[in-house]
């Protein structure tokens, strides 16, 4: 089988990756279970030496890097390099920080002495989407690795290309022993690779059908997961809100990596005393951003990666309004080459419509109306996902009160939802389990053992 790397800016076949036979995929396997048990046993000091060095090949690297992204899956450069600055701060992080999150804890339990001791797992097979090719593997591997792990990677199909830099980047960072491998696979291969007695733990970011599929697998086998899912995150804006503030980041965070993102905002539930005044901004605002090829200057957003991924979308509006949401803007495939969609405005979305009920990924807005803060916050909660949420308001101690009332993962006040090296990152009910980034993400994938002396 045969991977195609599309440039979906214009629809042009970039490179083809051939699929790893099996016997091939097993010596990779036998390598990395065998660099996970000498590795191990070196100072986890070397390990931050090599992530330090990893931060700074990624800053050289940047602008070739942010380049590849535009062409396998669309992000405008500038994103993109901020993507891989983002990724250098993840590695400096852990690189600081690793050592003092693992380091053991004396207990008081009885006897002469007791302990809990943070050791790896072993290989951690990686199963990663293409929307933040470098940033959703740094986000879940540099923690993993750092602790003591190995990573088999397997991304995505459409982003070879990126998967393959990223094992350059890590060879190029000269660790202790070989810390990640790309597996070139097909998905259907995956829960084989699962099964193997080798891999430890699984950690994915994907659709909660994927998630769903190797939750299962993963618990055939009582191997651990940590699962980082879809979201249809809602951003309430009260009665006090900064109404022009709220909307200007409203839209950013919207339109974040061309709305292409399981935190970017999605639903905007506005209470009615300032519902005209935000529609009136919010669509200004979507309508200023500039659509355009990601290789190009003052591009805020690039293509939709996939072709059917832009038809999917296209169906989930067109559906919408048809049960009864209003279009203030966009909404039309645009011709041309390229699967582009333009900036897109739904208002008087009501439960049951497709932009209420599912995940949207892509530069469309929703717009639900609240008679009040309490109507606000029960639509918040009316989702099957529970990833982020965002509360605009002057009064910031309210917005933290009102934050306490979301089910979900991560909440901001008068700020977009941001994935940071420094808190844990991850979702309730359908957008996952478990946690990435700080210190609890680096425990999730150790054994974390108790040792009582008497």
């Amino acid at each position: 089988m045969e991977f195609v790397s599309i440039n979906p800016a214009n629809g042009e076949r970039i490179a083809t990756y051939e699929e790893m036979p099996v016997d091939a995929v097993s010596d990779v396997l036998r390598k990395m279970h065998g660099a996970f048990l000498e590795g191990r046993e070196k100072p986890i000091g070397d390990r931050s030496d090599a992530f330090h060095r990893l931060s700074v090949i990624l800053k050289e690297r940047k602008n070739g890097l942010a380049l590849l992204m535009a062409q396998e899956m669309g992000k405008p450069l500038d994103q993109g390099r901020a993507e891989i600055d983002k990724c250098a701060w993840l590695s400096e992080y852990y690189a600081d920080f690793a050592e003092t999150f693992l380091q053991t804890e004396p207990m008081e339990a009885g006897g002469s002495k007791s302990y809990i001791m943070y050791q790896p797992l072993g290989v951690i097979l990686a199963v990663m989407p293409w929307n933040f090719p470098f940033w959703q593997v740094f986000r879940s591997g540099v923690s993993a690795i750092m602790a003591g792990n190995t990573i088999l990677l397997k991304h995505a199909p459409s982003v070879c290309g990126c998967a393959m830099a990223i094992e350059d980047l890590f060879n190029a960072a000269d660790f202790p022993v070989p810390v990640l491998r790309s597996l070139i696979v097909d998905v259907e291969r995956v829960p084989g690779i699962i099964d193997d007695p080798r891999v430890a733990a699984v950690t994915l970011t994907g659709s909660p059908k994927a998630g769903s599929a190797v939750a299962a697998r993963a618990g055939a086998s009582l191997k651990k997961c940590i699962l980082e899912l879809g979201g249809s995150d809602s951003y309430l804006v009260l009665e006090d809100a900064d109404v022009k503030a709220a909307a200007e980041i409203c839209v950013s965070s919207r339109l974040i990596n061309s709305g292409q993102s399981c935190i970017a905002a999605k639903r905007f539930i506005v209470v009615d005393p300032v519902r005209e005044k935000f529609e009136s901004l919010f669509v200004e605002k979507m309508r200023s951003r500039n659509m355009g090829d990601p290789v190009g200057d003052d591009i805020d957003l690039g293509p939709i990666a996939r072709r059917d991924l832009r038809d999917a979308l296209h169906d989930q509006v067109v559906r919408s309004v048809d049960q009864g949401a209003r279009l203030l803007l966009g909404g039309e495939i645009p011709e041309g080459k390229g699967f582009f969609y333009p900036p897109t405005v739904l208002t008087d979305v009501r439960k049951g419509q497709p932009v209420f009920d599912e995940e949207t990924f892509g530069p469309v807005g929703a717009i639900i109306p609240a008679a009040d803060e309490d109507e606000a916050v029960r639509l918040a909660n009316d989702s099957p996902y529970g990833l982020g949420a965002a509360v605009f308001t002057k009064n910031a101690l309210h917005g933290e009160e009102v934050a306490s009332r979301l089910d979900v993962g991560n909440v901001y006040v008068n700020d977009f939802v941001k994935s940071d090296p420094r808190l844990p990152f991850g979702g309730i009910k359908k957008s996952g389990h478990g946690r990435e980034l700080s210190v609890t993400g680096i425990r999730e994938l150790v054994n974390v053992k108790s040792v009582w002396v008497k």
